[in-house]
């Protein structure tokens, strides 16, 4: 392939002219505006590279790798990405990134889980310098896209960018609109109507459970900690100390055992979110709290028995707040990867205007750049219907993260997992919270001391 700058193919630029004009916000004039510079930047720089990438098994990776063939077409650079499941894919990265010299170049992360992890381990290169340098940034990348909420969410302490986030989860509640309607019972007002729903529309002897969560330890902790939120509360206060074992923690506790213990299925004790998934959409469940991110196979009638009968609803108040739990996504590109500028360019293709509306048109989520919630005529087409767009809205303007932004969040999880498992067992919740606060509290003051 040439070296050369390309220029755009005439179906690229009907393309981009086409979904301009949806927008109603800009004219001829730009679009050859943004064709000159598209053609003016080298893609082809590092053509004939092949970088790495780990991804984790999800929607959004799957838009990733759908949109290989055409990055290679652009740029040269041959990709191998891997998509491996979350909790594995978390793990393989601590790992590989302690030993300084990880397989991959580029590598996705979960923000609410890694954040400060990464930037202890110093896992990632600094965007910043990359964004600022107009040799390696496409002029068309329009980092000032990206909403403020979402950058700030990637900022880590010392101002660093080491990932760029280009998906927020709000987490919302899945429910099927043919149970509701069936037994008359209207969507819950409150989260404590949550429960009553669901008591309502459990029916164990059709199959049907009234609500499925995560029930794996480990994986179950956000449920809790979303309902906690409906307290007005996170599990750690602003100046960082546990409020683990209080009142409206345990209270959060009591709902997430009486969902799932009395209107759960059975072995939901051992579901992460793909079980939970593939329950929901075979019709099995009634409500799914959740993220929203997830939607996507709800709706693709080789995979669900409920297409059309999904409805999304706004994670209902608490007795104190009403809010959406908040977790996102980040990409960097590997500190020890040899391959660093050419894993810009593909970070930059794949976190770009059009990929970020793939990612809303597929309902996989919300997309981290604001120009995407611009597109009327996509999401006027989109299978999803309003309300799936009405609830990522109003989930985005009561969000709030969900899990705190420490440095052990993985051991948060997993010693509060265990203790959530118990209480679905039968254990005492407020003994169950006590146990597992003081298991966790020298965890978390020797993390800081660090």
């Amino acid at each position: 392939m040439s070296q050369t700058p390309i220029k755009p193919s005439r179906r690229a630029l009907l393309r981009g002219t086409a979904a301009l004009a949806a927008t109603g916000a800009i004219g001829a004039p730009m679009v050859l505006r943004e064709a000159r510079a598209q053609a003016a930047f080298n893609w082809k720089r590092f053509s004939g590279t092949t970088i790495d990438v780990l991804l984790v098994k999800n929607p959004r990776s799957d838009l990733f790798q759908a949109a290989e063939k055409e990055f290679t077409e652009l740029t040269g650079i041959k990709v191998s990405s891997e998509q491996v499941p979350e909790q594995q894919q978390r793990q393989k990265a601590v790992i590989e990134f302690a030993s300084g010299k990880p397989s991959f170049d580029v590598s996705g992360i979960s923000l609410h889980v890694q954040k400060r992890m990464a930037a202890k381990g110093k896992w990632f290169e600094d965007l910043n310098p990359y964004i600022k340098d107009a040799s390696l940034t496409s002029p068309d990348f329009a980092f000032e896209d990206f909403g403020a909420g979402p950058v700030a969410y990637a900022r880590q302490a010392d101002g660093a960018l080491d990932t760029l986030p280009f998906f927020v989860d709000y987490w919302m509640v899945y429910y099927n609109k043919e149970l509701f309607d069936a037994k008359g019972v209207a969507f819950p007002k409150t989260m404590e109507e949550m429960f009553t729903a669901a008591q309502k529309l459990h029916d164990p002897a059709k199959g049907v459970a009234g609500f499925v969560s995560r029930g794996l330890k480990n994986a179950n902790v956000p449920v809790w900690s979303c309902l906690m939120l409906g307290q007005g509360m996170e599990a750690t206060s602003a100046d960082g100390k546990l409020q683990t074992d209080t009142p409206e923690a345990i209270w959060a506790a009591e709902l997430y055992r009486k969902l799932n213990k009395e209107t759960g299925p059975v072995g939901s004790v051992g579901f992460n979110w793909n079980e939970c998934q593939t329950t929901f959409m075979q019709g099995r469940a009634a409500m799914w709290l959740d993220g929203i991110g997830f939607a996507t196979p709800l709706e693709d009638p080789s995979k669900s028995r409920i297409v059309g009968k999904v409805g999304y609803g706004v994670t209902p108040p608490g007795p104190k707040a009403h809010h959406a739990g908040m977790f996102g996504d980040g990409i960097g590109i590997s500190r020890g990867s040899q391959k660093k500028q050419a894993a810009w360019l593909y970070i930059q293709h794949m976190t770009n205007k059009a990929q970020q509306l793939a990612m809303l048109k597929a309902g996989a989520g919300a997309p981290a750049r604001s120009s995407a919630y611009l597109d009327t005529a996509t999401i006027q087409a989109s299978k999803f219907g309003k309300q799936y767009f009405d609830c990522l809205l109003a989930s985005a303007k009561i969000a709030r993260a969900a899990l705190p932004q420490i440095v052990p969040v993985t051991e948060f999880r997993d010693v509060f997992g265990v203790a959530l498992t118990n209480m679905i067992g039968g254990s005492d919740v407020a003994a169950e919270l006590k146990k597992a606060t003081d298991a966790f509290a020298p965890v978390l003051a020797k993390s800081e001391q660090g």
